[in-house]
């Protein structure tokens, strides 16, 4: 009896084996609750041309492959392929699978953008095993550059910004001394980042240097400021208010001069005075008079 059923067991085995072997044209279930063998982050940059691999078997070695895609931007799609022909695409928006010349499959993902941004999970069976892999697809952006001088109480403070990148910008200065670097929030789940530097009285600002590194740069960025004169604020609003009173001390000058000018003009315009006749033809009577006795 006992070696009845162990003759039943081993023609069992060796069905299964050859069966597997063989690749029968019978469909192979699809394990949808496999565990997740790897996990890795990739980052591409916008409009770039993306292929995602999980697994370097060939197709001839391959059962099925089943993509599910979680995209931020819309829902989630799945893009499959089976041995048996049942092929299917969800997504419908340019991705496809494809194979290398060496007939690795990937999947293809043609300008890349901010919409293809997601969780991609891969499940691809083989002879021999499988393999399910989850990739957190980003977008590489390179961030926006700022840079400037700020106050702060009595002291001068350099500002340098990396605006919405992806991923992080790196910022150092040439002249390291009590500089801070901060994480601020970005738009679209993209990083922005400042790093503010203590100017030393001595210091002149031409001299400093702000340098940021980042995926997308072939190299460190130097930033130059603007040569700025050391000083508080204060001394920028008094210089203000002197130039200002200087200035209204010239107008109120120049607008008493030309008063003065036009009544000079005004005075010497005016005709001599002209005597009255009737004061003076009394004494000229009496002149006559007087003549007219003594002749």
């Amino acid at each position: 009896m006992k070696e009845t059923m162990w003759i039943y067991v081993l023609i069992l085995l060796l069905s299964e084996t050859r069966s597997v072997e063989s690749g029968t044209n019978e469909s192979t279930p699809v394990n949808t609750t496999s565990p997740i063998n790897e996990r890795r982050d990739e980052s591409f940059s916008n409009g770039s041309d993306v292929n995602l691999t999980c697994s370097n078997k060939m197709w001839n070695e391959t059962f099925y492959v089943i993509w599910k895609i979680k995209l931020i931007s819309k829902t989630s799609c799945e893009i499959t392929f089976n041995s048996d022909g049942r092929n299917t695409d969800t997504c419908s928006d340019g991705k496809s699978l494809q194979n290398t010349s060496n007939a690795q499959p990937y999947l293809h993902i043609p300008k890349f953008s901010e919409d293809d941004v997601g969780i991609y999970t891969c499940e691809f069976a083989y002879r021999g095993g499988s393999t399910n892999c989850e990739i957190h697809v980003k977008i590489t952006v390179t961030p926006e550059i700022k840079a400037w001088i700020d106050h702060k109480d009595n002291t001068m403070v350099a500002v340098c910004r990396a605006e919405n990148g992806n991923p992080a910008a790196n910022i150092s200065w040439n002249c390291a001394r009590n500089s801070s670097v901060e994480q601020l929030p970005g738009i679209n789940g993209l990083f922005t980042v400042e790093s503010r530097l203590e100017l030393p009285e001595d210091m002149n600002p031409k001299d400093l240097r702000c340098i940021i590194s980042h995926r997308n740069l072939n190299k460190t960025v130097p930033l130059e400021f603007q040569n700025v004169k050391v000083g508080s604020l204060w001394l920028y609003a008094l210089i203000a208010g002197i130039i200002i009173a200087f200035v209204a001390g010239v107008l109120f000058f120049v607008v008493m001069k030309r008063r003065q000018h036009q009544q000079s003009d005004t005075s010497s315009s005016k005709s001599p005075p002209i005597e009255d006749v009737e004061e003076v033809e009394p004494y000229a009577s009496y002149v006559q008079r007087v003549n007219s006795i003594y002749n």
